[in-house]
C-alpha cells in the first residue's frame, strides 16, 4: 500500500507489544488523488483488525492506522500504548461514495468490533483501545447516531461508543500499515484480527473486492 502523507512515521512497536521492529525516522508519503474521495474515522480496538476489515471492501480506496483524540506530540506509539495520552487507536477509511456510503460504513465498523465494551477489545485493554466515531460534518454525526440507536435493539448491553468532532488524525508508525496483510502468521493476527476480518467479510460478502 502507498500511505497518504499526514505526518511523519516515527516507527517503534506493535500492538500488545508482538514482534521487534527495527527503530528508524521515516516521512510517509504518497502521491494520488483524493478530492473525490470523502473520508472516515473510526476507533474499535486495535487499529490492524480495524483497517484490514475496511481493506477488504469495495469503495475504500485506502484505510491507514493512526492516532486520533490526542496531541500530536504524543501520537507515538510508545506513548499511546501508555493510555494516558488521550488518544485512540484509529482509522482513517478513503472511500468512494458513490461506490459506498458513510451508512454501510458504519455498518461495517459496528460489525468489526464490540460496541459494547468500554475501554477495551477483548484481550486489549485501556482508553487507547475505546469504540469511538471521530465525524468529519454534521452529516456524518447525524447519521452516526441514527445508526446507534438503529443497533441498540442488537446487542444485549448498552453501545458505549463515543462520538466526537474529528481534530486530526495522526498517521501510525510505517511497521503499523497493512500489518495483517505483511503478518498473516503472526499469534495475535490469527486469533484476534482473523475472526474480526472473517465476521465482516461474511456479513458483507457482496462488497469484497475481487482478489
Amino acid at each position: 500500500m502507498k500511505y497518504l502523507a499526514l505526518v511523519t512515521g516515527l516507527l517503534l512497536f506493535s500492538c500488545q507489544t508482538q514482534g521487534n521492529e527495527k527503530e528508524t525516522k521515516s516521512p510517509i508519503s504518497r502521491e494520488a488523488d483524493y478530492q473525490k474521495l470523502d473520508t472516515a474515522t473510526f476507533a474499535g480496538g486495535c487499529f490492524w483488525c480495524v483497517e484490514a476489515s475496511f481493506e477488504q471492501i469495495k469503495g475504500v480506496v485506502e484505510a491507514v492506522s493512526g492516532y486520533s483524540g490526542g496531541k500530536e506530540s504524543t501520537a507515538d506509539y510508545r506513548l499511546v500504548s501508555s493510555g494516558r495520552t488521550g488518544h485512540a487507536e484509529a482509522v482513517q477509511v478513503y472511500y468512494d461514495p458513490s461506490v459506498i456510503d458513510y451508512e454501510t460504513l458504519l455498518e461495517i465498523f459496528f460489525t468489526a468490533h464490540d460496541p459494547t465494551q468500554l475501554n477495551r477489545q477483548g484481550p486489549d485493554v485501556g482508553p487507547q483501545y475505546r469504540s469511538e466515531i471521530f465525524y468529519h460534518n454534521e452529516k456524518q454525526k447525524s447519521l452516526a447516531e441514527a445508526k446507534m440507536e438503529e443497533l441498540a435493539s442488537e446487542f444485549s448491553d448498552p453501545i458505549v461508543t463515543k462520538l466526537s468532532k474529528l481534530e486530526a488524525f495522526y498517521l501510525a508508525e510505517e511497521y503499523h500499515q497493512d500489518y495483517e496483510e505483511k503478518h498473516p502468521n503472526n499469534g495475535y493476527i490469527v486469533n484476534v484480527s482473523r475472526p474480526k476480518i472473517e465476521k465482516v467479510a461474511k456479513k458483507f460478502k457482496d462488497r469484497l473486492k475481487n482478489k
